[in-house]
């Protein structure tokens, strides 16, 4: 991966659409940068723990309940609160110090992740986790917005696809330990205590925060005259205007209303319909993270290869074809290796519309468009996961799993007739 431009200026998604960013920052290599190294240990410690409650959330209920579709309620419960909270999210933003909403988010989760182990000291209280979950989801979704936000203050907008890059693949390695380790944890100790550890993880992420220094923002007040509303619809008004963030918005809604319920399709098949232990679910888990560091590392240097078009098409298309498979797969190496495929293209192709956005994106207008652009594409996920979840429990996972694989497929091929088949080579090299 090197730094530098290399797109012709009239392509979509171009240079010359870019807010310039920080080129200070961006002239040195990424591991020579201070704060980028600290904000990049911090997010890689709230991904190991995330990978913990990743698990153990959805057995928590299968063990309590043995139903897969009450893990899918559980997501979609989780997803629908996301939504909301991404509604507003990147008005907030906008409005506040990034740098301390960062640290509160992280601090607000760590106490409310702690409670599930404490609650169950005394007994399972499935309550907690309707509870518990959505609060996470709804704050998670404050940060993530945030995170969006800030990465273009640390690197600037030279070396953006780089730096998510590489932020996704420490991240996905984090993912490689934790699933493992929570496999352990959820076997020896039960599940409660691997959501503890994930309590614990906020905890040093925030401390991490408190050490970054994060560029300022040029003062524009223009935001702080309007409502919440208004500012959606600015957001939107500006995925509206930009052809390929437009078709992106379209196409996303679709994969994440059929993707989001995927990871309990994955433990169910192996628990319910392969009859493994929490070990294997860990391991299986962690090799699917393997992938996801394989694509993280890969993107930069793909896209810039062969533009943004053919690698977000080409991502879709192949997540829909592991995605078809894992249903029918009997053996936990086949799982593991379509997870594996599923999360390395997916990963790709999220990095990709996410570097799109923060290249294009006026800076006064990202936590707005990332608020919108996300608020449309999770629109369906909850009631998606919901459905996934409740028909593999009346039809079995394998048809499921086949017609929302081959449905993504059939979303990939749609794009080739939007704007994205035609954008161009990476800002970001």
């Amino acid at each position: 991966m090197t730094h530098g431009a290399a797109r012709r200026e009239d392509e979509p998604g171009s240079s010359a659409d870019a807010p310039s960013g920080d080129g200070s920052r961006g002239t040195r290599p990424l591991w020579r940068q201070r704060d980028f190294g600290i904000f990049w240990a911090a997010q890689t410690l709230s991904v190991l723990g995330d990978s913990f409650a990743l698990i153990a959330l959805p057995l928590l209920v299968l063990q309590a309940t043995g139903s897969v579709a009450r893990m899918g309620l559980l997501t979609a419960v989780g997803g629908a609160a996301a939504v909301v909270a991404a509604v507003f999210a990147g008005a907030v933003v906008d409005r506040v110090d990034r740098r301390r909403l960062l640290i509160a988010c992280d601090l607000v989760r760590m106490v409310l992740y702690g409670l599930i182990p404490l609650v169950w000291l005394f007994g399972p209280q499935l309550w907690l986790l309707y509870v518990v979950l959505p609060l996470c989801e709804a704050v998670g979704m404050l940060f993530a917005v945030g995170y969006v936000t800030v990465v273009r203050a640390l690197v600037g907008t030279g070396q953006l696809t780089e730096a998510n890059g590489r932020l996704n693949a420490t991240a996905a390695a984090a993912g490689v330990l934790g699933p493992l380790c929570a496999g352990l944890v959820a076997a020896w100790s039960g599940p409660a205590w691997a959501v503890g550890v994930d309590a614990a993880s906020f905890g040093l992420s925030a401390t991490c925060l408190l050490f970054v220094r994060f560029r300022k923002r040029a003062p524009d007040d223009r935001h702080r005259r309007t409502g919440l509303w208004q500012d959606l619809r600015t957001g939107i008004a500006f995925l509206h205007g930009h052809p390929v963030l437009r078709s992106l918005t379209v196409l996303l809604f679709g994969f994440s209303f059929l993707t989001l319920g995927l990871n309990d399709l994955v433990i169910y098949h192996l628990k319910h319909d392969l009859g493994h232990d929490d070990r294997t679910v860990g391991t299986v888990m962690a090799v699917g993270a393997l992938g996801a560091i394989t694509g993280a590392l890969l993107v930069a240097r793909v896209r810039r290869r062969l533009g943004f078009g053919p690698t977000w098409t080409g991502s879709v298309a192949v997540c829909g074809l592991a995605f078809a498979g894992l249903g029918w797969a009997r053996d936990v190496p086949v799982v593991a290796a379509l997870s594996a495929a599923f999360l390395a293209c997916a990963g790709m192709a999220g990095t990709c519309s996410m570097s799109l956005r923060q290249e294009v994106t006026p800076e006064h207008l990202l936590g707005r468009v990332t608020s919108a652009f996300w608020t449309l594409q999770y629109a369906a996920a909850p009631i998606g996961a919901a459905v996934l979840t409740w028909a593999a429990e009346e039809q079995g996972t394998a048809p499921v799993a086949l017609v929302a694989g081959a449905t993504c497929v059939a979303l990939a091929a749609a794009g080739l007739l939007t704007p994205v088949r035609g954008s161009g080579r990476t800002v970001s090299r």
